[in-house]
């Protein structure tokens, strides 16, 4: 898990200059709000692992250090990285507001040269990208354990040699899977973490074969957080939000 422990070291100096205000966690994402105005969001990670909310006391945090929380991005359990990983996109809230946005993915399209022949692994299911996908033709391999999808001895084969770019899913940070995926990857196959929950800190990933980040700035925290407690999913924050991203100079 060395990617989580790079990211407690991205924002422990942020956490230090903060306290957590509020902690929400809903059926589809988990969101924290800072003292400072920030707001994260994070896949809720108890439903990544079959469990449920109510088998697991959760402390308490409104009104703590930043600090207290943001060690939970090192712990055994999906609930508790998911709070840790929604307080780093709030600690980092400021900056994303500052990033390029990409709100229809044409950016992630012309960059990668998608439409132009390339093949495409996907980790995790993300419908708008599949239709997209699907309507330019463009070959693709989908592996999704919590829809069933896929193969992972084929996938992970595909992974050197036959796709040309890799989209992951950023909730494989809770489920402490993106390491263990990009170990697969060959020399020329490009990847790119995407989704909501994705923290774009760069630092964090430079031990990874990562060319590009993309992920969620809040715009509305008021209405967000309305539809985070209703248990609204992506759909449902996207006019609550923007979609930004970074790419890597290479």
């Amino acid at each position: 898990m060395e990617l989580n422990g790079k990211l407690y070291e991205c924002m422990s100096a942020a956490a230090d200059r903060v306290k957590v205000d509020q902690v929400t966690i809903g059926l589809g994402y988990t969101s924290v709000t800072t003292s400072d105005g920030g707001i994260g969001i994070a896949a809720t990670g108890v439903t990544l692992d079959g469990g449920s909310i109510g088998n697991r006391d959760v402390v308490d945090f409104e009104g703590s250090p930043a600090t207290d929380l943001l060690r939970l991005i090192m712990d055994p359990h999906p609930i508790g990285r998911t709070m840790a990983l929604a307080l780093i996109n709030a600690l980092n809230h400021k900056q994303t507001m500052n990033l390029p946005d990409d709100p229809d993915n044409m950016v992630l399209l012309d960059h990668f040269d998608i439409i132009s022949g390339a093949r495409v692994a996907m980790v995790g299911y993300f419908p708008p990208l599949v239709r997209l996908l699907e309507e330019k033709k463009v070959p693709l391999s989908i592996i999704d354990n919590a829809k069933n999808l896929g193969d992972e001895k084929t996938f992970y084969r595909q992974l050197d040699g036959w796709a040309d770019l890799l989209l992951i899913t950023a909730t494989s940070i809770i489920n402490g899977t993106t390491e263990s995926v990009l170990s697969h990857v060959g020399p020329d196959l490009k990847t790119v973490l995407l989704g909501p929950t994705t923290p774009i800190l760069p630092d964090a990933f430079d031990h990874l074969p990562i060319h590009m980040l993309a992920g969620t700035a809040i715009t509305d925290p008021a209405r967000a957080l309305k539809i985070i407690r209703h248990g609204g999913g992506a759909r449902s924050l996207k006019p609550v939000s923007r979609k930004v991203y970074w790419l890597t100079t290479d």
